[in-house]
């Protein structure tokens, strides 16, 4: 079914007087992969806080699959799995008895699936809690989050402590589960692995979003030009909006934020530059810009890098 799964509308989350939340607006298709991107202290784990009901907004309203997640919190359990950032258990449980105890808790089939999961994340059924590594704690909040078979998936730095090869197969494993129409939204400072098994990208820098789309929209909108000159270096007024600007000696390049075509196909025409490459960036250098563009608006951190020039 088409449509947005998750909708968050202007919501203001206030700690102790400090805006954690500052009106924040974000919409998830459905069977996406969406990755939450920002620094620590943006407000993502306080999104996940409120679109996973152990929290009200101030104002403003979220909703998963059209119910309000804090008043229908209790419904949305049996169709949202989440895993926090630092999951906590009975770790005097083994791997078994926790999946045994939480199937308690959810419908049919809760435990075949989490048997499932774990034997697929590599865990010792047999082994307790309190004995596994950092990444072995990890993969059981995984396989707890994924065996309610839910239509929602939200999770919050999912792979932190896990192995390279263990991080690359979970996130194969996130395209799937959107390809069966399932959502995902996720968080996670492993943006060059994410970029990997995303569909979406939204950006949070102090509770308000500065980008949320596509991730191939993302593509077109942030551009690197890069050149050779002959005698001055070009001026990049007119370009679009310049996230970061480099050069030395003759070479010059430029991160451009929703580039102008007709800027970009004079510049390229000019008779005095050469080797002209215009050229898509990674997700993480589209983050570095854009973090650092508005960081640079509030005066934190200047805009344009300089170097040689």
């Amino acid at each position: 079914m088409p449509g947005d799964v998750i909708e968050i509308e202007k919501l203001v989350v206030r700690y102790r007087g400090k805006s954690a939340l500052d009106g924040l607006h974000l919409r998830v298709p459905r069977g996406s992969v969406y990755a939450f991107l920002g620094d620590n202290g943006a407000g993502k784990t306080t999104t996940m806080k409120i679109l996973t009901g152990q929290s009200p907004p101030d104002t403003g309203r979220a909703t998963i699959l059209g119910l309000d997640c804090w008043a229908k919190a209790t419904q949305l359990r049996y169709r949202v799995g989440y895993m926090p950032e630092r999951p906590r258990f009975y770790d005097w449980m083994s791997v078994s008895d926790i999946g045994w105890f939480a199937a308690a808790f959810h419908k049919p089939g809760f435990l075949e699936r989490y048997r499932e999961w774990a034997g697929k994340l590599g865990l010792d059924s047999a082994k307790r809690l309190k004995d596994l590594s950092k990444g072995g704690y990890a993969r059981v909040g995984l396989a707890l989050a994924l065996a309610p078979d839910p239509e929602v998936l939200l999770l919050d730095e999912p792979t932190s402590g896990l192995d390279l090869l263990t991080r690359r197969e979970f996130l194969t494993s996130l395209a799937d589960l959107a390809t069966n129409g399932r959502t995902v939204f996720i968080t996670s400072h492993s943006i060059a692995e994410l970029e990997r098994a995303c569909t979406h990208v939204g950006l949070i820098r102090d509770g308000q979003m500065i980008l949320s789309a596509p991730l191939e929209e993302v593509r077109k909108k942030v551009r690197r030009f890069s050149l050779r000159f002959t005698d001055s270096p070009p001026d990049p007024t007119g370009l679009g909006t310049i996230l970061e600007r480099y050069g030395t000696g003759h070479y010059w390049q430029v991160l451009v934020k929703d580039p102008n075509p007709d800027a970009v196909a004079a510049l390229r025409k000019r008779t005095d530059v050469s080797d002209f490459e215009d050229v898509s960036v990674s997700l993480e250098e589209v983050y570095a810009g854009l973090m650092a563009k508005s960081a640079s608006e509030n005066g934190s951190l200047p805009m344009v890098r300089r170097v040689g020039e």
